[in-house]
């Protein structure tokens, strides 16, 4: 007799849970339905929204890498003209002053042929 007194509170229970299920369709029925469409309908507006926001995260990204690309061969550009100028410069300057110690020396060697 006490195997059935164990087993029955557990059909029992099974029992009654599926009577407060029932209970509860017939109470909130509706209620419950209409919420768990309204749940769904807010779960997929935030997984669309974060779709789109990861697409738009990516747009940006691939903005950004394309930018900072055309920023780094801009730069590039710049920094080899810049240097083609200064070596020009360089060399102009080169061409135009002249040594000190070798204007004195041609000095010198223009006064000896003059005084000869």
């Amino acid at each position: 007799m006490k195997k059935n007194q164990t087993e029955e509170p557990i059909g029992n229970t099974s029992e009654a849970a599926s009577k407060i299920d029932a209970i509860k369709q017939l109470i909130f029925g509706e209620n419950i339905q209409a919420y768990d469409s309204e749940f769904e309908a807010v779960k997929n507006d935030i997984l669309t929204k974060k779709q789109e926001l990861e697409d738009l995260i990516d747009e940006v990204r691939k903005e950004l890498l394309q930018n900072i690309d055309n920023l780094s061969t801009d730069i590039n550009i710049r920094i080899t003209n810049l240097e083609n100028s200064f070596n020009d410069k360089a060399e102009s300057l080169d061409e135009k002053k002249l040594d000190r110690k070798l204007l004195g020396e041609l000095l010198m060697n223009l006064g000896e042929k003059i005084s000869k």
